[in-house]
């Protein structure tokens, strides 16, 4: 393979520059819809719980470059497209595509994350909470984050290497601006295999350390119980 060397510095410090700080904001709002999404998924009927699950595995099941594809058909000139057009909003190759595009495809491990860790919660505790005068956010705050809250870590932690290691949709989407994922192919395309490695140390290591932190202490807690 030959000693490691570096492409084009620059490119690839804009790649990692573009992939975490896009990364964060797409998981704030993965955070921001998706945890009232799953309050509302967990306490839903069986019936329609089993709905918004098989809908929330669309996301998850279906392969990246389909994501993209279903992302940029939704964005068209066909479909969304003229409407966005209106507002100044353009889906392609744009940090908001990236955004977007990283939302969907890892919302869904977020939200069927939290409705495990959400499950776990014991709804007596719940309703005592509510008999004490507490409303719904009150309860949710006081009674139910604190019990689940290392399970609302590890589905964010699951998402964040979703969004944050995701080529297939994203390539189709917004290959400019691009991030990491796009960075390493373009390296090896134009550079060779020597070129990969650096980013690829960096890839691992932005990727790897939040969902091996989550895992860590969600097993302390399970020692500790």
């Amino acid at each position: 393979m030959g000693p490691w060397r570096l492409g084009d510095g620059a490119t690839l410090l804009d790649s990692i520059r573009v992939s975490l700080v896009f990364t964060s904001i797409a998981m704030v709002i993965v955070a921001a819809i998706g945890t009232p999404m799953a309050l509302y998924v967990a306490r839903a009927p069986n019936r329609e719980r089993l709905w918004w699950q098989a809908i929330l595995l669309v996301s998850v099941l279906l392969p990246p470059l389909a994501l993209g594809i279903l992302l940029s058909l939704a964005f068209g000139p066909h479909a969304l497209g003229p409407f966005l057009d209106r507002f100044g909003l353009k889906m392609t190759n744009t940090p908001l595509a990236f955004i977007v595009t990283q939302v969907y495809v890892s919302i869904g491990y977020y939200v069927l994350g939290a409705v495990a860790a959400l499950d776990s919660v014991p709804q007596a505790l719940e309703t005592q909470g509510a008999l004490l005068g507490h409303d719904r956010w009150s309860v949710f705050w006081r009674i139910t984050f604190p019990i689940a809250r290392l399970g609302f870590a590890v589905a964010l932690s699951l998402a964040w290497v979703r969004a944050l290691t995701e080529f297939g949709a994203v390539v189709i989407t917004a290959y400019y601006p691009a991030g990491m994922p796009v960075a390493l192919w373009t390296s090896l395309e134009n550079f060779g295999l020597p070129a990969v490695m650096p980013l690829l140390v960096v890839f691992l290591v932005t990727a790897l350390p939040l969902p091996w932190l989550a895992h860590v202490l969600a097993q302390r807690q399970l020692s500790r119980a």
